[in-house]
């Protein structure tokens, strides 16, 4: 594994180019960005990382095998303070080697700068404001539980969402914000399980696309790595799909 270097002062991560290179979204939308001042940061060949102390969380980005020297220097340095990392793909079976890492979560960060072809389904998308939240939160407890942000969250600017003939909720989504930079993020995405297969959810995700697109330039998004029908229409959308990413927590006791 690559020798890495702290850093002793305030460092900015583009300055290897790494959001130039194929697998550098994360830094060139904000998800991982530049360090501010004070942030902790590390270098090394081919890789930087930042830690958002907040969450305890290590950002990485670059090759797997540098990534994961980071995130080794960064959990043997800072214990208390480095809790869980985000690297390119195969960082964590780097990482396990040599510290226990558990909740492994392989994931694709994709975005897009183009408009997706109309979808019909688009037609029936609705805006969906406060006086909806209890109904969106009912919703995604029930259709997906697991879902990324909720009702109320202060990182989502809008809520939409598809109503059946009885003016029940079938579909929903979200357009959120990445962390950092405040780069759009398609978020909460969910479909009633009994109306799947009639292209509801193909029509909000393109609807909502096409409004991050129209007033920000470009979408974002998280996909899970075995989601096979989630990549397939993702890529009917045109996500690009060039950045596969890991997160995992550092095991601790």
């Amino acid at each position: 594994m690559q020798a890495t270097t702290l850093l002793p002062r305030t460092a900015d991560l583009f300055d290897q180019g790494l959001e130039r290179q194929t697998g550098g979204a994360l830094l060139r939308f904000g998800a991982a960005r530049r360090r501010p001042a004070g942030r902790v940061g590390w270098s090394g060949q081919g890789a930087a990382a930042w830690l958002d102390d907040a969450r305890g969380h290590l950002w990485c980005v670059g090759e797997p095998d540098p990534a994961a020297g980071l995130v080794l220097r960064a959990a043997q340095g800072l214990p208390e303070r480095v809790r869980e990392f985000t690297g390119p793909r195969g960082t964590a079976d780097q990482v396990r080697r040599h510290l226990p890492v558990t909740d492994v979560v392989e994931w694709i960060f994709r975005w897009t700068l183009e408009e997706p072809p109309v979808h019909p389904a688009e037609e029936r998308v609705v805006t969906l404001d406060a006086s909806h939240h209890e109904e969106l939160l009912g919703f995604l407890n029930e259709h997906s539980p697991a879902h990324s942000t909720g009702p109320g969250s202060s990182d989502v600017t809008l809520w939409v969402g598809i109503r059946g003939t009885d003016g029940q909720l079938v579909a929903c989504g979200a357009l959120s914000s990445l962390r950092d930079s405040g780069a759009p993020l398609m978020a909460s995405v969910a479909t009633d399980a009994r109306q799947r297969g009639q292209g509801l959810g193909a029509g909000l995700t393109s609807w909502l696309t096409r409004y991050a697109v129209r007033h920000h330039g470009f979408c974002t998004l998280w996909q899970l790595a075995d989601n096979t029908p989630a990549e397939r229409l993702y890529d009917r959308l045109g996500y690009r799909n060039e950045d596969p990413c890991v997160s995992a927590r550092i095991a601790t006791g």
